[in-house]
């Protein structure tokens, strides 16, 4: 039998205290969401779905709900394109612009989001964007393209190149080679990009505290006026529900590329 050394026993240990540092939150909020009490206790004194029908039945829940959804399709039609185009140029480009331009792609991620919201917010105020839909939409695409990006570079170097070339070779242009030929197989990269744009665009809390207003608040700049305002379980019940279509968004995306390996 092998044994553990020293080494992998202590890196074993480390990410299991990671997993449950970042797992405690979920374990406390999901209780919380079926509590029947008016505040937010834990552990719950009692157990109720009030909380879900408060949610499901609130106007004003359902009207930001709808805003967030709204501008996380609209993102992912935007973005998903836009993103396996600007990874299909770094892949196959030999131009040295093309590292300048990923690393800009990049930036979104590597800026602190306050300075990025703090910026689009006076570039919004010259527009008259500030409170519309279309403002959301435009920075969460910003947001969400270096998901779909780093998805598709990883997809397209791990493809045979030569299969495209094949078919150019044979009469298709570039474009129809690409459909054809290349985008069934990355397939998987571009679904998982567009999921990740998807839960960034409804996940996203500071710009659209900086940017959103009147009818056309996402569901987190709600959430957090709320929790500001009045501690209501209800936030619990909103958390859970969000937390739990991600993590199906994610498994049913990493379970499509299981399938797609066998």
């Amino acid at each position: 039998m092998r044994r553990l050394s020293p080494g992998r026993l202590a890196l074993g240990v480390f990410v299991v205290l990671v997993l449950a540092y970042l797992m405690i939150p979920v374990l406390i909020i999901v209780p919380m969401s079926f509590s029947g009490t008016r505040f937010l206790t834990f552990p719950p004194p009692s157990w109720s779905l009030r909380w879900y029908f408060e949610y499901f039945g609130s106007r004003n829940w359902m009207q930001a709900t709808q805003v967030s959804l709204i501008v996380g399709a609209a993102t992912v039609l935007i973005a998903t394109p836009m993103g396996v185009a600007a990874a299909y140029a770094i892949v196959h480009s030999r131009l040295r612009l093309m590292r300048a331009v990923h690393l800009l792609l990049m930036l979104p991620l590597m800026v602190p989001i306050i300075i990025v919201a703090v910026g689009i917010f006076f570039v919004y105020v010259k527009l008259g964007l500030i409170a519309t839909i279309p403002g959301l939409v435009l920075a969460n695409v910003m947001l969400g393209l270096p998901y779909v990006v780093t998805s598709v570079v990883a997809g397209l170097r791990g493809f045979d190149p030569t299969q495209e070339m094949v078919a150019r070779s044979l009469g298709m242009n570039r474009l129809r080679s690409f459909l054809a030929v290349t985008l069934p197989q990355i397939r998987p990269s571009v679904l998982a990009g567009a999921v990740f744009a998807f839960i960034s665009a409804i996940d996203e809390t500071i710009v659209g505290l900086f940017v959103s207003g009147g009818q056309y608040q996402p569901l987190t700049k709600r959430m957090f006026t709320a929790l500001r305002d009045e501690i209501d379980p209800t936030i619990a019940a909103i958390s859970t529900l969000m937390t739990a279509v991600s993590f199906l968004l994610v498994l049913s995306t990493m379970s499509g590329r299981r399938r797609r390996g066998a």
